[in-house]
């Protein structure tokens, strides 16, 4: 199952302290160390799909169906996944885990490119389809439910007035299966409960948290 190379890692357990810093200072933010593991969330996902061989709509062999996939995931890099992350930190992590507060005309405009991107998503990729790509459920549908996890977690309706996206939501968890799925989002969701960083934590994560939500 691929779906759990993509879990947030966020808490207070020293387990997940040490992913949390994993998942700041890691390249891309990825959660993973360097050391074992392709640079981007992204590759780590095509990696398992070609080491594992996946059932194949995953990532289809079909050029067409390949090519949709992949343009889902060159799109949402600097597009959804942006967005979903500084929804997160603006409304909780800075705040709550480093208790530095954020100006609200600044949160306004995280949330409008949320809003944005969010409706890109559903009009342009989802459209009327069962899942981003058609029929079945790829790897595109996965990335793309990650990470609109973030904001979900950090309070945001997100599935509010959406009832395409919402239906869309609810078929990506059958289809992983509801006791994975919220196992795998299961931190994230409990994100606004995290205690604040310890003083010599929140100085070294500074500089790679202001880098990585630009």
């Amino acid at each position: 199952m691929v779906s759990p190379a993509c879990t947030p890692h966020l808490g207070s357990s020293p387990r997940r302290t040490m992913n949390l810093k994993f998942s700041l200072l890691g390249p891309c933010g990825s959660g993973y160390p360097p050391s074992r593991w392709p640079l981007c969330s992204v590759a780590i996902l095509l990696y398992l799909a070609h080491k594992y061989k996946v059932p194949d709509h995953w990532y289809p062999q079909d050029l067409q169906a390949r090519a949709r996939v992949d343009e889902y995931l060159a799109w949402q890099h600097t597009t959804l996944r942006r967005s979903c992350l500084r929804t997160l930190w603006h409304k909780v992590m800075f705040p709550v885990f480093l208790g530095e507060q954020i100006r609200p005309e600044m949160l306004a405009a995280t949330l409008a490119d949320l809003d944005v991107n969010v409706q890109v998503l559903e009009d342009q990729f989802l459209q009327d389809k069962d899942f981003l790509v058609g029929p079945h459920i790829s790897l595109a549908d996965v990335v793309a439910i990650t990470e609109l996890m973030h904001p979900v977690g950090g309070g945001c309706p997100v599935f509010e007035g959406r009832p395409r996206l919402a239906a869309w939501y609810r078929r990506v968890e059958a289809a992983v299966g509801k006791d994975l799925f919220l196992e795998a989002h299961e931190v994230i969701l409990k994100v606004r409960d995290c205690p604040p960083a310890d003083p010599v934590i929140k100085q070294k994560l500074m500089p790679r948290v202001l880098t990585m939500i630009q």
